[in-house]
């Protein structure tokens, strides 16, 4: 999975995205300059990979992942012409940096989060009215040759594009199932799913609740059906770069239990519908990344297709079951190690061992 973080320029994005990543992506007034997009990848926090780690003690552990794409700051204005929209369109989601701090010394202008998140909203908008224009030429023409399917998709796109042009994004529109087939892979930028991370300062994050930009962002979202997260990104940057041990030591100091970015990474595997199983040896301790409602065949292809194809069953056990009783003696006696078919629809947490011959 990859997510686009997108914002105007100046408003933390790289930041943001170091701390994620651990990168090093140059930050900064002329940081946007650059050409291309920085690329990197989060390891989703799971708590769940820490107690199998105690419990295995295996030779490694590995956390599911997602990857980030700092997209390079998108100009008011810019429409149709600008560069990153090629960009946006290979990522799965958007996660939109607004900011909500004032800096003097980089921006003449108070902050004005609502604005700025309306206003890079309609730059996708404008370059979605483009995408549907043409389809609806290319369409027409075949219509005229009594094209079923072709006049359907003429009369759809228009109703869309009408709402585009009402400034509303593509995710706010009513498709059909029909429509979703027509539109399958048709390149709409605003229908992309959309986190927006308000980007405090300290102050502004320890009553984030009560600030004005927090809320003004936060009624947008909810009129656009997307989630709005707070995040301070130069206080996370900083706590990324300390070891494990200091950075608990601040977090504890503060009154933090969780990071805003694990937060914001558990947010982001949630919107795209995404789950884990778990698989634990001596070996490795692992989280498998699957999508809602996947079945145990096809789960077990994420680790070999071999696997897939010569699936025989799944036995598995939930974690919290396996937690609670602290062995798998003790959770078969209670019942609780099961045998699954091809059938069986995965749950997030299941700790799985999958039968095969080939």
């Amino acid at each position: 999975m990859k997510l686009g973080i997108v914002g105007l320029p100046n408003v933390g994005k790289s930041t943001l995205f170091n701390a994620l990543t651990g990168s090093h992506a140059e930050t900064g007034i002329y940081s946007n300059a650059a050409a291309k997009p920085n690329i990197g990848q989060a390891k989703v926090p799971d708590s769940r990979l820490d107690w199998l780690t105690e419990f295995y003690h295996p030779k490694k552990t590995t956390p599911a992942t997602i990857d980030f794409v700092d997209v390079v700051g998108i100009k008011k204005g810019g429409g149709r012409g600008n560069a990153y929209l090629q960009t946006i369109r290979t990522v799965d989601a958007l996660v939109h940096i607004v900011r909500c701090f004032e800096n003097p010394d980089i921006f003449e202008e108070p902050a004005d989060a609502a604005g700025d998140a309306a206003s890079l909203s309609l730059e996708l908008i404008l370059a979605d009215m483009e995408v549907v224009e043409r389809r609806i030429d290319r369409a027409a023409k075949a219509a005229k040759s009594g094209d079923k399917k072709a006049k359907r998709e003429v009369e759809m796109c228009q109703n869309l594009l009408a709402h585009l042009e009402e400034g509303k994004p593509a995710s706010t529109f009513e498709f059909t199932d029909e429509d979703k087939d027509i539109l399958q892979d048709g390149g709409l930028l605003s229908v992309k799913p959309v986190i927006y991370v308000a980007n405090l300062d300290e102050d502004g994050m320890a009553d984030y609740a009560n600030h004005a930009q927090y809320q003004a962002l936060a009624e947008l979202a909810a009129e656009q059906g997307a989630a709005v997260l707070p995040v301070a990104a130069k206080f996370e940057e900083e706590i990324a770069e300390m070891d494990a041990d200091d950075a608990a030591m601040f977090m504890e100091e503060l009154g933090l239990t969780q990071r805003g970015l694990d937060r914001l990474i558990n947010a982001s595997y949630d919107l795209l519908g995404y789950i884990s199983f778990l698989t634990g040896g001596e070996d490795e301790v692992r989280a498998w990344t699957i999508t809602k409602g996947t079945k145990a065949p096809r789960a077990a292809g994420k680790i070999h297709s071999d696997i897939e194809r010569g699936f025989i069953r799944a036995e598995t056990i939930a974690f919290e079951d396996l937690k609670t009783y602290g062995s798998y003696a003790a959770a078969k006696a209670k019942g609780l190690f099961r045998s699954e078919g091809k059938e069986y629809v995965m749950k997030d947490g299941d700790i799985v061992n999958f039968l095969f011959n080939v």
